[in-house]
């Protein structure tokens, strides 16, 4: 059975309620588990025990192949790298990664992005010992991990958020897979402002105080607003009944990626919430596979 997209609806679960970071222990080297795998590889040197991915390799190993990084959701509190619906890629010949990062518990935005330009940058300083094209690296995430993807998708050319290692390396992508990422925190959904003061919501805490109170961190931490011609290309799937990210989200990047003139394709799914089975029927794994393979069959040249 396929996997690509089999995701449990718990990790898509951007509210999180109850949920906590989860916590593993790190073997004392990267060996694989077995034949093709790379577990808790540390992408920065002496760094935190999120900071670190696992790498899976296909079968085929003919000449440099392309990547798929799968990033996470969980409302930037929970979730774990161990779930990776993106390892359906294998099979058409693609390298994947996942990736962990720090969690707003652990530091406030922006560690979140910062830590997966550097996980993006370590790809490209060891690409040739994992047989990596650095020119074909596209990324997939979901609710929080959908966020953090369009910003690295909007972000090619922005360093700020490039720190620590391998700084010679770019941090851009070539294509993003967003599942119902949020996008802009000034403007999230209507009222905005039951979600502007919101002390107790995720956004809250990711940003160290409410979008009121760090106006200029939500603005910082909203793909929306880097949107520009050099975007790398979206394909942007939504339920039309999230309770949780509202469909406008998906709608307004959407938009500005078309003003921008950059390629942007908009799945909307009737009646579909915060995940759910239509993520996974064989027309979303197909579109999702083409697209890839639309952008990462050829190499691109590096922005």
């Amino acid at each position: 059975m396929n996997r690509l997209l089999l995701l449990p609806a718990l990790l898509l679960t951007f509210a999180a309620t109850g949920l906590r970071a989860q916590t593993f222990t790190t073997p004392a080297d990267s060996r694989p588990a077995k034949a093709g795998e790379f577990r808790d590889i540390p992408y920065v040197t002496g760094g935190h025990e999120r900071q670190r991915l696992d790498l899976y390799l296909p079968q085929q190993s003919d000449g440099l192949r392309p990547v798929v990084v799968w990033v996470h959701g969980g409302a930037w509190e929970a979730g774990t790298k161990a779930d990776c619906p993106a390892k359906g890629m294998l099979a058409r010949g693609y390298v994947v990664v996942s990736v962990g990062y720090r969690l707003s518990q652990h530091a406030v935005f922006p560690a979140q992005i910062q830590d997966c330009k550097a996980a993006i940058r370590w790809l490209r300083a060891h690409a040739a010992e994992y047989q990596i094209d650095p020119d074909r690296i596209g990324v997939w995430g979901a609710s929080a991990g959908g966020h953090l993807v369009a910003l690295l998708g909007t972000t090619g050319s922005v360093r700020d958020f490039d720190v620590g290692e391998n700084l010679a390396q770019s941090s851009c992508v070539q294509c993003v897979i967003d599942w119902f990422g949020p996008a802009d925190f000034l403007h999230y959904g209507d009222p905005a402002k039951a979600r502007l003061d919101d002390v107790k919501s995720p956004v809250t805490r990711l940003l160290g105080g409410t979008v009121l109170e760090k106006p200029e961190l939500a603005r910082q931490s909203s793909p929306i607003y880097y949107v520009k011609a050099d975007a790398a290309p979206f394909l942007i799937m939504q339920g039309d009944t999230d309770p949780l990210v509202p469909m406008q989200q998906s709608e307004s990047l959407h938009a500005a990626l078309q003003q921008a003139k950059v390629e942007s394709v908009l799945k909307i799914y009737p009646g579909a919430g915060h995940g759910g089975a239509q993520f996974g029927s064989p027309e979303s794994r197909k579109m999702m596979a083409d697209f890839l393979d639309q952008h990462l069959a050829k190499a691109k040249a590096t922005r």
